[in-house]
């Protein structure tokens, strides 16, 4: 089974481009960033017309995930619990859950897409927001784990970390000055080691990019971030046999400033037909 995350920054403006490379790269399971649109305003058709059903979480034009996929999903969760909302200029327990999470089950593997927010700056309300959000979803994941052991679990998606000084190429993104490369970023992140979850794509591919800003040749001069990841528990990084960073993708006409990150896993049957993994419910 093939599976895949991409922020696609904009579903709408990209869906030829995200539907072809789906086919030409036979992915069986994509799971989407900012597809900055509603479900209604989905181009639902021309995945359809490709062979995948898709499960959409999006509320405006901003954010938004969904995944795309070739094969049965199940057991799909809007937002994971505990998640917590954000609206600029308030506080408080009810805040309006945004679309930055959605969970599916797919050949007994539970896969999550995620938009982890940005953090804007680091005096920002959205900056605690980032790291609020980052704990729930550790803590979520920790007990999720723990109520099903044995069974594989990926958090895929757009982080908006480099987790190290070799995953930042962009002379403006700066330790003390921006986001994405704090301490508290950093060991937010390397705190789902500490549960078990790791980065399953670095050991296969050390060095690479994810995202490139569109400003300042950036890209021509491979000045970009790596903030993409597939982040799994021991039984999914079990299951992966090969990995890649789809670099091509950021060339071309209107492409995202991100580029998918592709794992590649023993066939779903194993997931599903061996008796020794429990059943997830």
């Amino acid at each position: 089974m093939r599976v895949a995350t991409w922020n696609v920054n904009s579903i709408r403006a990209r869906v030829t481009r995200t539907v072809d490379w789906l086919v030409r790269e036979d992915v069986d399971v994509l799971g989407m960033q900012e597809i900055k649109c509603k479900p209604e305003q989905f181009p639902v058709s021309a995945f359809e017309d490709a062979g995948y059903e898709l499960v959409i979480e999006g509320h405006s034009q901003w954010n938004g995930v969904a995944f795309a996929s070739r094969l049965p999903m199940t057991e799909v969760e809007t937002h994971f619990a505990g998640q917590p909302g954000f609206l600029k200029g308030h506080e408080g327990p009810d805040l309006p859950i945004e679309a930055r999470a959605l969970g599916v089950t797919v050949g007994g593997i539970r896969l999550w897409s995620l938009y982890v927010p940005n953090g804007r700056a680091l005096d920002d309300p959205h900056y605690v927001y980032k790291l609020d959000w980052l704990a729930a979803l550790r803590a979520e994941s920790e007990r999720w784990m723990a109520a099903h052991p044995g069974a594989p679990l990926a958090l895929m998606g757009d982080w908006n970390i480099a987790p190290t000084d070799a995953d930042n190429g962009d002379p403006t993104v700066i330790e003390g000055v921006t986001t994405h490369v704090s301490p508290a970023e950093r060991a937010v992140f390397a705190s789902f080691g500490d549960i078990g979850l790791t980065d399953v794509v670095r050991p296969l591919v050390p060095t690479g990019y994810t995202y490139w800003d569109y400003k300042q040749l950036r890209f021509p001069r491979n000045e970009g971030l790596r903030i993409d990841f597939v982040v799994g528990n021991g039984p999914f990084a079990d299951l992966v046999t090969d990995a890649a960073i789809h670099r091509e993708e950021r060339k071309g006409e209107a492409p995202s400033d991100h580029v998918p990150v592709v794992v590649d896993l023993l066939d779903d049957a194993l997931a599903e037909g061996d008796d020794d993994r429990p059943m997830i419910f």
